[in-house]
């Protein structure tokens, strides 16, 4: 199918779906003419690549995995794996982040906000 069809189809734009290809993300064969011409399972991974966008995945991490799961003999399985292995990324830098939050709080109200935690200035009495 051509570029427009397939547009229209995975409900994203032409230049979306060129930039795609341009990552590498999805592979269309240019017909004599020059227009694109893309198979029909490209609808399908393309709405898959949406969905994982918006469930916090990278290009990176969408291409790496589209892989892996092209590849796995059980995609529910592979699928599930992938997931469970964003969650321990999210809670690792939700753990980031609570710290980073921490931090900052004991330094609201302070005097210099900036020195280092725990009153350690690098000055000396005189």
């Amino acid at each position: 199918m051509r570029i427009g069809e397939l547009a229209a189809r995975a409900g994203m734009t032409r230049d979306t779906i060129r930039f795609y290809e341009k990552v590498g993300l999805v592979a269309g064969r240019r017909l004599p003419n020059g227009y694109r011409d893309f198979p029909p399972e490209a609808v399908v991974w393309l709405q898959y690549v949406r969905t994982a966008q918006a469930l916090g995945f990278s290009l990176a991490e969408i291409a790496r995995t589209g892989e892996r799961l092209r590849e796995a003999p059980d995609t529910a399985a592979a699928l599930s794996a992938l997931l469970e292995e964003k969650i321990r990324v999210i809670d690792a830098r939700m753990a980031e982040l609570a710290a980073l939050r921490a931090d900052l709080a004991t330094r609201v109200g302070t005097g210099c906000p900036l020195r280092p935690a725990g009153g350690a200035t690098g000055e000396t009495a005189g």
